[in-house]
């Protein structure tokens, strides 16, 4: 596999996977959402939250965003 993922938080690993799946890449997640690139790799390393985003991203994506809340 090209991409490094142990730079990953465990969502950002799950988003990936999902990404890989679909035949998706990271650019083309970013311009559904409307933000740059690069925002979506700081959301996937843990650099930022994503806040305002996740919560799209695991719908686009059919990721269940319970199993990665916070305890």
């Amino acid at each position: 596999m090209a991409w490094q993922n142990t730079n990953l938080t465990p969502l950002g690993r799950e988003i990936k996977h999902k990404l890989i799946d679909r035949g998706m890449t990271q650019r083309q997640l970013a311009e559904a959402l409307g933000i740059a690139p690069q925002y979506i790799t700081k959301i996937l390393s843990g650099q930022r939250s994503g806040e305002r985003y996740i919560l799209k991203i695991c719908t686009m994506l059919d990721i269940n965003i319970n199993e990665y809340a916070a305890a």
